[in-house]
C-alpha cells in the first residue's frame, strides 16, 4: 500500500509512505508486515547498484548525488557497495539539504561533501545518480565525460525530467523494465515520442542483463545510462530477503 505526496517535503516528511504486507505464496498466509518506505529506499538503490555492476567503470570512484530526499543516501550506499567509491558529492537546489545527507554520510564513515557548481560536478563524475521530481532536466549530456554512468531514478511519470536529449543520444541505455519504462519513465517515454531514442535502441532490460543475455558496458570510453521506474517484483524480491534474514 503507497502513497505518494509531493507536498511532504514542505513538512518535513518523505513524500512516499508505505507498509508493504507479505504472503506465503502457497498458503496465502501473512508472513510479515514491513516498513513500506524503507523497503522502498533499499529495493530502488539496490536495484540501481545491480544495474551499475554491469554498467559503471569497474574504477568508478566519483559518486555525484543529485536530490537530497529520502533516497539520496541509499543511492549513496549502494553504489559504494558495488564501485571503489572514493568521493561522494551530494547536490540539492536547497544546499543546507545537501549538507544534511552528506553530514548523515561522513558521521557512518562515506566520504560525502555538499556540492555546490552542478555543471562542474556532472563534468567530473563517474557515475551520476539523479532521485528527483523534476519536469526540467537537470543531467546536461554534453557535460557528460567519456566513461561516466547516468543512473535515474526519479521522473516516474511522462512528463517528468532528469536528464536532458544529449545525454540519450550520447548513451548506451537500459531500463529496470521495459513495459513500465516506456510507459511511465519522462525520461525514456518523451525521446521515444519525439524520435530521439528508437525503441530498439534501448539495449537492455535487468532481467537481461543479470540473466547475462544482453551486454552491459563494452568500453571505458562509452557512456551508459539506467532509467529505473520500479516493478512489483523487486518489492517481493526485497520482502522475501527481508524475512528470511530477520526469520534466520
Amino acid at each position: 500500500i503507497v502513497t505518494v505526496s509531493p507536498d511532504n517535503n514542505a513538512k518535513g516528511k518523505p513524500a512516499v509512505m508505505g507498509l508493504y504486507l507479505l504472503l506465503d505464496g502457497v498458503t496465502g498466509e501473512p508472513q510479515a508486515m514491513i516498513d513500506g518506505q524503507r523497503l522502498t529506499q533499499w529495493r530502488t538503490t539496490c536495484a540501481s547498484a545491480l544495474a551499475a555492476s554491469y554498467l559503471a567503470r569497474k574504477d568508478a570512484s566519483r559518486l555525484l548525488v543529485i536530490g537530497a530526499g529520502a533516497l539520496s543516501p541509499f543511492l549513496a550506499k549502494a553504489h559504494s557497495a558495488v564501485r571503489p567509491i572514493t568521493s561522494i558529492r551530494i547536490w540539492n537546489r536547497t544546499p543546507a539539504n545537501a549538507e544534511k545527507v552528506a553530514a548523515a554520510l561522513r558521521a557512518e564513515g562515506f566520504p560525502a561533501n555538499a556540492a555546490g557548481d552542478l555543471d562542474a560536478e556532472l563534468a567530473e563524475a563517474d557515475i551520476i545518480a539523479s532521485a528527483t521530481i523534476s519536469n526540467t532536466p537537470l543531467v546536461k549530456g554534453a557535460l557528460l565525460k567519456p566513461g561516466a554512468h547516468v543512473d535515474l531514478v526519479g521522473g516516474f511519470t511522462p512528463d517528468m525530467r532528469e536528464a536532458d536529449d544529449d545525454a540519450i543520444k550520447r548513451a548506451r541505455v537500459y531500463v529496470d523494465t521495459r513495459a513500465g519504462a516506456t510507459k511511465e519513465a519522462g525520461d525514456i517515454v518523451q525521446p521515444l515520442a519525439s524520435g530521439l531514442l528508437k525503441p530498439e535502441a534501448i539495449i537492455a532490460d535487468l532481467h537481461e542483463l543479470a540473466r547475462g543475455e544482453k551486454q552491459g558496458r563494452q568500453t571505458d570510453s562509452e557512456i551508459t545510462l539506467f532509467k529505473s521506474v520500479g516493478a512489483a517484483l523487486e518489492d517481493l524480491a526485497a520482502g522475501i530477503a527481508v524475512y528470511k534474514a530477520l526469520k534466520g
